[in-house]
């Protein structure tokens, strides 16, 4: 049986990040987000979680992609852990904001440099019309930026969510898992936590 050692969910979260970067074979910062577009439409995708604290998760995008231009219009999302070798999830709602501009370019700085190319060679979420059109815009940019730094593209940054319910599950035998809901009580820095059934 589970149950929080803390009422700070950020700390929680924290351990339970260690110990599944401990055994996930691959990427235990892989997170699924779920955003809201035209027609109250829900789409979700795979994204990484770059870096995470008291003030939120941070992950990077093109912001013309399918997801910013979402986000943009509608800040509200979702986000949700699955780690399979400890049979945890964390599931995570709330409101997203752009990181600052620093910040990003920090990010930026530290990514391999054929990654900061893909992040100008690609129109993420457009039509394309072959991969080969994509290999030569690659290319292009690899002798246009040679032997200097490469800026981060204005279209390409960060994206913090801000949460107001997190959402702690561990498997149970027979179905019978603990769930706990950790909800920010408004304007505090508290948080409400609440038993679910399985």
């Amino acid at each position: 049986m589970f149950n929080p050692s803390t009422d700070n969910p950020f700390k929680l979260f924290n351990q339970w990040y260690e110990d599944a970067s401990k055994s996930e074979v691959n990427d235990p910062n892989a997170m699924s987000l779920a955003t809201v577009g035209v027609n109250s439409m829900p789409s979700v995708r795979i994204v990484l979680l770059k870096s995470h604290d008291q003030n939120g998760f941070v992950f990077y995008t093109n912001l013309k992609s399918r997801k910013g231009t979402e986000l943009s219009k509608n800040p509200q999302a979702a986000i949700a852990f699955h780690w399979k070798t400890i049979r945890r999830q964390v599931r995570i709602e709330g409101i997203t904001e752009p990181i600052a501009k620093n910040e990003a370019d920090e990010y930026f700085e530290s990514r391999p440099r054929i990654s900061q190319i893909g992040a100008w060679a690609s129109q993420q979420s457009e039509p394309l019309d072959s991969r080969e059109q994509l290999l030569n815009s690659v290319k292009s940019l690899e002798k246009k930026y040679e032997n200097v730094s490469i800026p981060r593209p204005q279209h390409w940054g960060g994206l913090r969510l801000r949460p107001n319910r997190i959402e702690f599950w561990q498997d149970g035998e027979y179905r019978l898992h603990d769930r706990f809901i950790f909800e920010k009580v408004a304007n505090t820095d508290t948080w409400k936590i609440t038993r679910l059934n399985p």
